[in-house]
C-alpha cells in the first residue's frame, strides 16, 4: 500500500514538474486566464519568452511557451492587452531560445 502510494505522489510531482507551457491568445479579455503586455525592452519583462516550434520542448519555468491553435488544448489562456498597466504580466519575445527565462520570479506562479 505504501509502495503504490509513494508512486502516485511520484508520479503526481512528475506530471507538474514537467510543466509543459501551452498557451492560447484569446480575443476577449474576460476569456483569459493571464493578461500579458508585450515590451520592445528586455530589461522591463516579467519573463523573456521564446515561441517553441514543438509543444515537447514548452517549459513554464523556463519561459518556453509553445501556441496551441485549440483553445481546449491549452493550459494557459492570454490575452494581450495595450497597456502595460493592465497587465498581469510583462513578456518580452525573443528569438533566441537560450535568453528565455523568468526575470520576475515573484509573477511566475501566473503561468504555471
Amino acid at each position: 500500500m505504501k509502495k503504490l502510494l509513494l508512486v502516485l505522489i511520484l508520479a503526481v510531482i512528475g506530471t507538474v514538474a514537467a510543466g509543459a507551457q501551452t498557451v492560447y491568445s484569446v480575443n476577449h479579455k474576460s476569456d483569459a486566464q493571464v493578461k500579458v503586455y508585450v515590451t520592445n525592452n528586455k530589461s522591463d519583462a516579467d519573463v523573456v519568452v521564446y515561441k517553441c516550434s514543438y509543444k515537447s520542448d514548452a517549459d513554464a519555468q523556463k519561459g518556453l511557451w509553445y501556441f496551441v491553435n485549440y483553445k481546449s488544448d491549452a493550459k494557459k489562456t492570454i490575452y494581450f492587452v495595450d497597456w502595460k498597466s493592465d497587465a498581469d504580466i510583462v513578456v518580452y519575445f525573443t528569438t533566441t531560445k537560450s535568453d528565455a527565462g523568468w526575470r520576475n520570479r515573484s509573477k511566475m506562479h501566473k503561468m504555471l
